[in-house]
């Protein structure tokens, strides 16, 4: 017997294009990877924070960062990609020594208006950073990952800066709200066109690939809509709710182990002459014919 599928209808089609796309490579390949913000985008990304559910949103992925990366006053932090300024502003209130760096100047203005110079600022790009190796003690790349050309050298350059900890966080591939701002891409242009989202699993395999077995921990946030009321913003500082990979922020901190550059070390030895010398066996053998 053979069984036949019933015939698609017009939103059964549209909605099988739709899941297929999620898993696919499809957004990569239309994405101009290593996107620089030119200055009606880093216009509309800091009017993003106006709206009070956008608010609470970073509220929740700062706390994130807060709470994993757990940094000491007083020590020093990269902020990889740190556009406007956003994340600049919370480390300082952290008490720490901040530096920022970002390829688009219309970013940069933005955060030198916003910080003054409580920070250092710099025009670079991920792949390059323009720092001595272990010149940080934390490192942070605050949805940054889907705008670099090249994210595992991104990775491999941040890690090699930074002493203690590194701090990612991105926008979840697996998200429902990941997932509707990729298919609204298609529809219409957005800056998530140009995005390279990232699951949690997908993160975790490329810094193995690049580190090997250090410690990496990981969480999410935004689970559920920011605008659901007070029960919900407290039920998201749960531990055992972020442990769910399906947040819209995903957040992963590596800790990093001292890799020390080690080389062969020579021993020069002469051996002495041991001519006449009683040892071992010989020895006891001389003591009994004595």
């Amino acid at each position: 017997m053979i069984f036949t599928s019933p015939p698609k209808t017009r939103q059964t089609c549209f909605q099988s294009v739709v899941f297929s796309l999620i898993n696919s490579d499809f957004f990569l390949k239309l994405s101009d990877m290593g996107h620089v913000f030119d200055f009606s985008e880093a216009v509309n990304y800091e009017q993003w924070f106006n709206k009070p559910h956008n608010k609470l949103a970073f509220e929740l992925e700062t706390q994130l960062m807060r709470d994993m990366l757990q940094p000491m006053r007083g020590e020093s932090v990269l902020d990889i990609g740190c556009g406007a300024g956003a994340c600049l502003t919370a480390f300082l209130e952290m008490g720490l020594r901040v530096t920022g760096l970002d390829p688009s100047t219309y970013m940069l203005d933005m955060a030198l208006e916003k910080i003054g110079h409580r920070a250092d600022l710099y025009r670079g790009y991920a792949e390059d950073l323009p720092f001595d190796d272990n010149s940080f003690n934390y490192a942070c790349l605050f949805t940054t990952l889907e705008f670099v050309d090249d994210p595992e050298k991104a990775l491999q350059e941040a890690f090699r800066v930074t002493k203690d900890r590194v701090f990612i966080g991105v926008l979840n591939r697996y998200a429902l709200k990941g997932i509707q701002r990729r298919v609204k891409g298609i529809f219409s242009p957005t800056i998530f066109n140009h995005a390279q989202f990232f699951s949690v699993w997908e993160l975790k395999q490329m810094i193995r690939r690049i580190m090997g077995q250090v410690p990496v921990s990981w969480r999410t946030v935004c689970q559920l809509p920011t605008n659901s009321g007070k029960f919900v913003q407290n039920l998201e500082q749960s531990k055992i709710i972020q442990r769910c990979p399906f947040g819209a922020f995903a957040g992963m901190v590596v800790i990093l182990v001292p890799r020390l550059r080690t080389r062969p070390l020579t021993v020069r030895y002469q051996a002495k002459n041991t001519t006449g010398a009683a040892t071992g066996l010989l020895a006891e053998k001389r003591m009994t014919n004595d």
